[in-house]
């Protein structure tokens, strides 16, 4: 069924009949000014739970927004829960406006925070994000090991995203090689430790993320101090004795690994959680339980590698941090997502949990950290 629209003209009448007129843009906007008489609800709240607010639903909604794009859209979705007398006001507030009708500022002890609100002003929008959500991603805490090819792209939308910390652990410096792919680096930072010059980018794209710089190696010594207090762990390594280490240390844990790899013109991508999901989901000895021999997988000084490739993988895993963190979408838990950069194409393969799985199979006490490097050389 279509969702009537009406007039601002008509909806004030209404208004003064007992109809309820509700204005469902962000704190913010209201606060430059709204119709009189509105009750100011944000569509993400109330699409959330409009029972909360109007528990009857023969209730008579007026919905209005900015310009009548808004509204219609959440007239709709209570519409589709059984509200049955909703109208959407056509033109919004800024014909309200010309029209010449009352406008009033919504009283509020609360301090409007204008650079959060234009800073994730899209995300606002969405009512899968909202102000909730956008919340969330302001508490969370992210670990990116590497802020090299993957980590690049991906610590440039998380910090953008309005991630509120991000943990970065990277050992190496700037070399001029990297510069074809490690898009966080510049000419002028060769020679500099690489979470420096990450926290220079990243802080001046948005000074609202805690950039956290650890210049160590990932070792057994110190991984579980690095995946302390961190919601998201983010795979940003090259090489095999790191990803290995990370899954163990991931899965003792509990905390989801967003993996991905790189090689010439291909990438992987998945989500391994098996941490929280013992049986359920898999984790990375699952996909590998031996790592292949090192003249099988070269890394990307030995075998090159397409210089956008890293940023096509980097940002689909930025991509999986934020629907785990916002918990929306469908990870790609159990599925391992392949890219072929020369034909453009994307593939999927189902990864179920290894029942026998070593390390992560249900009931299996964690074996301990291992001699990673021995392990993954055949040694």
């Amino acid at each position: 069924m279509a969702t009537p629209e009406i007039t601002p003209r008509e909806a004030h009448l209404r208004q003064s009949q007992g109809a309820v007129l509700v204005d469902v843009r962000e704190d913010h906007e209201r606060e430059l000014g709204m119709a009189e008489g509105a009750r100011g609800i944000a569509r993400a709240e109330l699409e959330e739970d409009p029972t909360f607010h109007f528990a009857d639903h023969d209730t008579e909604l007026m919905l209005i927004c900015q310009s009548g794009g808004r509204s219609m859209l959440a007239a709709e979705v209570l519409q589709r829960l059984g509200y049955r007398n909703v109208v959407s006001v056509r033109g919004g507030t800024l014909r309200w406006t010309a029209d010449g009708l009352p406008l009033t500022r919504p009283e509020t002890d609360v301090e409007i925070d204008h650079d959060f609100h234009d800073r994730y002003s899209r995300h606002l929008l969405l009512p899968e994000i909202g102000m909730r959500g956008q919340r969330r991603l302001e508490l969370a805490r992210v670990l990116m090991i590497g802020a090299g090819g993957l980590g690049s792209p991906a610590a440039f939308y998380l910090a953008a995203a309005g991630v509120g910390h991000l943990r970065i652990a990277d050992d190496d410096v700037v070399d001029r090689s990297n510069l074809q792919r490690q898009i966080l680096h510049a000419d002028a930072d060769i020679g500099m430790p690489k979470v420096d010059s990450a926290a220079t980018r990243l802080s001046a794209l948005n000074p609202r993320t805690e950039i956290e710089t650890v210049a160590e190696r990932v070792t057994s010594a110190n991984v579980e101090r690095l995946l302390e207090d961190v919601d998201v762990v983010l795979d940003g390594a090259d090489n095999f004795p790191v990803r290995y280490l990370l899954n163990d240390a991931c899965v003792k844990l509990g905390k989801p690994l967003v993996y991905g790899a790189v090689h010439r013109f291909e990438g992987q991508v998945s989500v391994f959680d098996a941490g929280r999901q013992r049986g359920v989901a898999p984790c990375y000895r699952c996909l590998f339980p031996e790592p292949p021999p090192p003249e099988a997988a070269p890394n990307c000084s030995e075998a090159g590698v397409l210089g956008v490739l890293p940023g096509v993988v980097g940002m689909l895993e930025a991509t999986e941090v934020l629907k785990l963190l916002l918990h929306v979408g469908d990870p790609l838990t159990g599925r391992l997502l392949h890219f072929d950069a020369l034909s453009m194409r994307f593939r999927e393969t189902r990864l179920p949990p290894d029942p026998d799985c070593p390390l992560c199979a249900r009931g299996r006490p964690f074996p301990g950290y291992i001699d990673y490097a021995a392990f993954c050389s055949g040694a």
